[in-house]
């Protein structure tokens, strides 16, 4: 796995944040361009010149360059594990590092003018086997989570601030719209994207504690092409759409290997209409559930969740550890990554 821990440099790094700029901008003009020796007139160093090159000549659907970072490979790195020191000669900086975890090797470094985003591969611990499981129901309104422990009978609903969010800011998105606020629109839909961002790393960070607080497996919903699949009211399809279900499905993903924590996936179907208690079908109105076979009455989503939980994977290759062995790779996904500043704070886990 990598994680991305974050370290102020302390240096000024603006003359080569401009030549690496220059270079990007050559890279979108040159796609075919590979070599630093087609670049070498902007005085940049080439091992960082290479990588630029790569990042934006490979990437097809970049069109414009906003920020471009230094990037620096691995091999360029010096690592003093006793000292706590990590070296990069072609910038010139030298800086400690306070990770709490150990790491095997440091795959790239990026400099922006203030910090350095250093990637580094830790091991995975083993998945740790255990007999019980945690049911997670994730929804578009209310609380985008609902976690519900079925050997112990404890529930928890998380995220009900993602709602509230929502309808703000498309009302705000809306109004902007109208008026034709072009700049105002894209700052509240990238305001708006943060927060569900900030949320959603909150939410399962705490599905995360409560599965290894009580030595369970992760059960989750397989919501892909939900929205295609769903026939819904006009009046809710903004809701749907809005929905991050696979951005806090990644996070629990990987939060979950850092804890040995077993993550897989369910079948969706009928777990809001079937009762959770005798597994006939039962009414739902709203977020009301009542089973009219033998009476049980619950909220729709509670009930969703323990269904969920007590329900087996839809198969072997739907267990995250399982599924990213055979698309060949087991690193967190680029915008899943542990964050640590240089204050010593906690990380993002």
């Amino acid at each position: 796995m990598i994680l991305t821990y974050r370290i102020k440099h302390g240096g000024d790094f603006s003359e080569e944040l401009l030549k690496a700029r220059q270079v990007a901008e050559f890279a979108l003009r040159n796609r075919h361009c590979r070599s630093s020796k087609d670049v070498k007139h902007f005085g940049l160093k080439s091992a960082i010149a290479n990588q630029i090159l790569r990042k934006y000549g490979r990437n097809l659907r970049c069109k414009r360059i906003n920020r471009v970072h230094l990037i620096v490979p691995g091999q360029q790195v010096q690592c003093n594990q006793e000292t706590r020191t990590i070296r990069i000669p072609c910038l010139g900086v030298e800086v400690t590092y306070q990770f709490e975890q150990p790491f095997l090797s440091i795959n790239q470094i990026e400099a922006d003018s203030q910090y350095l985003y250093v990637s580094v591969r830790v091991a995975n611990p083993p998945v740790q086997p255990t007999n019980h499981t945690l049911g997670v129901d994730l929804n578009a309104t209310g609380h985008i989570a609902v976690v519900a422990i079925p050997h112990v009978g404890k529930v928890e609903k998380l995220g009900r601030k993602a709602y509230h969010t929502q309808r703000k800011y498309r009302n705000l998105r809306q109004r902007y719209q109208r008026n034709g606020c072009l700049r105002k629109l894209q700052q509240v839909k990238d305001r708006e994207r943060r927060i569900v961002r900030d949320l959603n790393h909150q939410v399962s960070r705490k599905i995360v504690t409560l599965a290894k607080e009580h030595q369970c497996s992760i059960r989750m919903e397989h919501l892909e092409g939900i929205r295609q699949r769903a026939s819904t009211a006009k009046s809710f399809r903004y809701t749907l759409n809005s929905g991050s279900f696979h951005q806090l499905r990644m996070f629990v993903e990987y939060k979950a290997k850092l804890l040995g924590v077993e993550v897989a996936t369910v079948d969706p179907a009928y777990t809001s209409k079937s009762c959770s208690r005798c597994g006939l079908l039962g009414d739902r109105d709203g977020k009301r559930f009542q089973c009219p076979h033998c009476g049980h009455v619950d909220h729709a989503d509670v009930n969703a969740a323990f269904n969920i939980g007590q329900r087996r994977p839809i198969g072997r290759d739907q267990i995250a550890e399982v599924r990213d062995s055979a698309i060949g790779s087991t690193d967190t996904p680029r915008g899943a990554t542990a964050w640590k500043a240089a204050d010593s704070r906690t990380p993002r886990l």
